[in-house]
C-alpha cells in the first residue's frame, strides 16, 4: 500500500494512457487510496463507477463522474476529478484507454483524452469495503421469527425421513433453508449482543436516545427470551428425533450425493464424501447451538442467559442516568466536573488553588501551615524549583528538634469510658431499623392496588413511599403508561401504572394529606426471607 500513482506526461499524445506499473507493485495496491489525502473523494469516485456498472455502463468519462459525483462531494471543476481518475489508475483500481470516439482533427490526438472503467481488482476492493462498512455498521435481531421458521423446517425434515425411500431434492432444499435460517439467527444475535453491550456501555449512544428507546428495548428482549425458552425446547427435541437411529444421516447423504451430482469431473471421486462432511458439520452447529451436551451448555442457553443478564444492566444504567440528571452525588460526575475546572483555569496558580482547595495537599515545604505561614508566602513566594540550600530556613521548635515530638511528656491522660454512648448509639439503630422494617412491612401490597387504597401511613412509612414514588417517577417520560424502579439500597421495588380514569387518591398522615392522580402500585418488600442482619 506504498504504492503511489504514476506521474503523467500532460503535453504527450492521446494514446499515451496513464501507466499502471505502480499498481504491480503490491497485490494490495488497490487499497491504497483509503489512507491517501484526498480519500473521501476517491471513495466517492469509485461509488460511481460501481452504480454505472449496475446500470451496465462500462467506460465513464471525466465530465460523466463529475457530473454524477454527490453535490456535497463535488469539486468546483473538472480538474480534481481527472487527477483523482489518474491516482485510481496508477493503484491499479481503474484502467485508463484512449478516448478515440471524439477525435475529428488531427490536433485532437494531441490532446489528453481518456476513457475509464474498473479493474478487476478495483472492483474486488469495493466489493470488501462494502461487506466491511456492513459489519461495522451492523446491529443484528434476535429473530424470532426464525425460531419458528427453523421448527417448520425440521418438521418437514421429520415427514421426509418418515419415507421409506426419502426424495433427495426434497431433501437438499429443506436442510438448505434449515441452515440458510440457522445462520442468519447466529449471525444476527451475535451482532445484536455486541450492539447491546455497545449500548449498556454508552459507547457511541447518546443518553437522550437510549432513555427514548430503552423500554421497547427491555420488552425486545423479554418477548425473544420468551419465545426462546419455548421454541427453543421444540427444537431440541425435533433434533432428538431427527437423530434417534440416525434418521438425519440418510437426508444429509442424499443432499450431499445431490450436490456432488454437479461436481467437475476431476473431483467425482471425492465430491460426494466432501460435501456429506460439510453437512455433517452444519447439523453438528445446529445441534450444539440447541441441545447442551457433556457438560457443556448450548449456545440458546448462553444467548438466553445473556438477555437475561442483560435487562437488569439496562436498568442500572438507567438508575445512573437518572441520578445524575437528578443532581444526586456521582463520584464520577465530580471528577470530570473538577477536570472541567482545571481545563478552564487561567493560569498555574489558579490550578495550584483548586488541587489544594481539592484535595487539601500541600507541598512538602510546610510543617505547619496557619495563617501567618500564608501571608508570609503570599508576601515572599518561593518558586518550586528553588533547591533547599537556597530557600529561607524553617523555624524549627528545639523541642521538636531534640525529641521529635511537640507531645510533652508526662503521665498519660486517662481513657475517656464511651461505653454508654455506644449504647445509646446501638439502641437507637436498633430502633431506627425496627421503624424501617415496619415501614417496608406496611408499604408491600399484596398484589397491584390503588394509592388510594393504602390508607393512613405513619412519617416514617410516608418518607420511605415518597422517595420509592421519586424513583419510579425519576423513569416516567411522555407517553410512559408504566413505569418500574427499585430503591437505591435495593430493599423495595415499586410497579406504578397510570390510570384514565380522572380519579384522585389522597394519603393522609399526622403531618397532612398528600393529593394528586391516582395510579395501580405494587410494591414488594425485597427483603423478605432475607435473615435479619443482612437485611440491615
Amino acid at each position: 500500500m506504498t504504492s503511489r500513482p504514476a506521474e503523467l506526461d500532460r503535453t504527450g499524445p492521446a494514446d499515451a494512457a496513464p501507466s499502471t506499473e505502480s499498481s504491480t507493485e503490491t497485490p494490495y495496491a488497490p487499497f491504497a487510496h483509503l489512507t491517501a489525502p484526498n480519500a473521501v473523494l476517491y471513495r466517492q469516485v469509485m461509488r460511481v463507477f460501481l452504480a454505472a456498472k449496475e446500470r451496465f455502463a462500462v467506460h465513464l468519462r471525466p465530465e460523466d463522474v463529475h457530473a454524477a459525483l454527490p453535490p456535497e462531494h463535488r469539486p468546483v471543476g473538472p480538474d480534481a476529478v481527472v487527477k483523482a481518475l489518474d491516482s485510481l489508475v496508477g493503484w491499479g483500481n481503474l484502467r485508463a484507454d484512449p478516448d478515440t470516439s471524439r477525435v475529428t482533427a488531427v490536433e485532437d490526438f494531441y490532446r489528453r483524452r481518456f476513457i475509464y472503467q474498473l479493474t478487476q481488482a478495483g472492483e474486488a476492493a469495493e466489493q470488501a469495503l462494502s461487506v466491511y462498512d456492513e459489519a461495522l455498521g451492523r446491529r443484528g435481531a434476535l429473530q424470532a421469527v426464525a425460531l419458528h421458521d427453523i421448527v417448520t423446517h425440521l418438521r418437514a425434515l421429520l415427514v421426509l425421513a418418515a419415507d421409506e425411500e426419502p426424495d433427495a431434492a426434497k431433501a437438499h432444499l429443506a436442510l438448505s433453508a434449515l441452515t440458510d435460517r440457522f445462520g442468519a439467527l447466529a449471525e444476527n444475535a451475535r451482532a445484536f449482543m455486541g450492539s447491546l453491550q455497545r449500548t449498556i456501555d454508552l459507547h457511541g449512544v447518546e443518553v437522550e436516545v437510549f432513555l427514548a428507546y430503552k423500554d421497547r428495548l427491555i420488552q425486545y428482549l423479554e418477548r425473544f427470551i420468551q419465545d426462546l425458552i419455548t421454541l427453543g425446547g421444540r427444537i431440541a427435541l425435533l433434533i432428538g428425533e431427527l437423530e434417534d437411529r440416525d434418521r438425519v444421516s440418510v437426508l444429509l447423504r442424499l443432499a450431499a450425493a445431490r450436490e456432488a451430482a454437479d461436481a467437475a469431473p476431476d473431483e467425482a471421486d471425492t465430491a460426494e464424501a466432501q460435501a456429506y462432511e460439510r453437512w455433517a458439520g452444519r447439523w453438528a452447529g445446529l445441534a450444539a447451538w440447541f441441545v447442551s451436551a457433556d457438560g457443556r451448555e448450548s449456545q440458546a442457553r448462553l444467548l438466553r442467559g445473556r438477555a437475561l443478564g442483560a435487562i437488569p444492566q439496562l436498568l442500572a444504567v438507567v438508575r445512573q442516568l437518572n441520578e445524575r440528571r437528578a443532581g444526586r452525588s456521582d463520584r464520577s460526575a465530580d471528577f470530570r466536573t473538577l477536570a472541567r475546572w482545571f481545563a478552564e483555569a487561567p493560569d498555574d496558580d489558579a490550578r495550584h488553588r483548586l488541587w489544594r482547595a481539592a484535595f487539601g495537599l500541600y507541598s512538602a515545604r510546610h510543617l505547619t501551615v496557619d495563617a501567618d505561614t500564608l501571608a508570609e508566602r503570599a508576601a515572599h513566594p518561593v518558586p518550586p524549583a528553588t533547591p533547599w540550600a537556597g530557600a529561607e530556613p524553617l523555624r524549627i521548635s528545639p523541642q521538636l528538634r531534640r525529641t521529635g515530638s511537640y507531645e510533652r511528656r508526662g503521665k498519660p491522660r486517662r481513657v475517656q469510658d464511651r461505653s454508654e454512648q455506644r449504647r445509646q448509639l446501638a439502641e437507637l439503630a436498633a430502633k431506627q431499623a425496627e421503624e424501617i422494617a415496619a415501614a417496608r412491612a406496611r408499604l408491600a401490597t399484596d398484589g397491584a392496588t390503588r394509592l388510594s387504597a393504602l390508607g393512613e401511613l405513619d412519617p416514617v412509612a410516608f418518607g420511605l413511599f415518597l422517595r420509592l414514588l421519586g424513583d419510579a417517577l425519576a423513569t416516567w417520560r411522555p407517553g410512559t403508561t408504566t413505569t418500574a424502579a427499585t430503591s437505591n439500597d435495593g430493599t423495595m421495588e415499586i410497579r406504578l401504572t397510570a390510570l384514565n380514569d380522572g380519579t384522585a387518591a389522597e394519603i393522609r398522615t399526622p403531618g397532612g394529606v398528600f393529593r394528586g392522580p391516582d395510579h395501580t402500585v405494587e410494591i414488594t418488600d425485597l427483603t423478605q426471607g432475607i435473615p435479619e442482619q443482612e437485611a440491615r
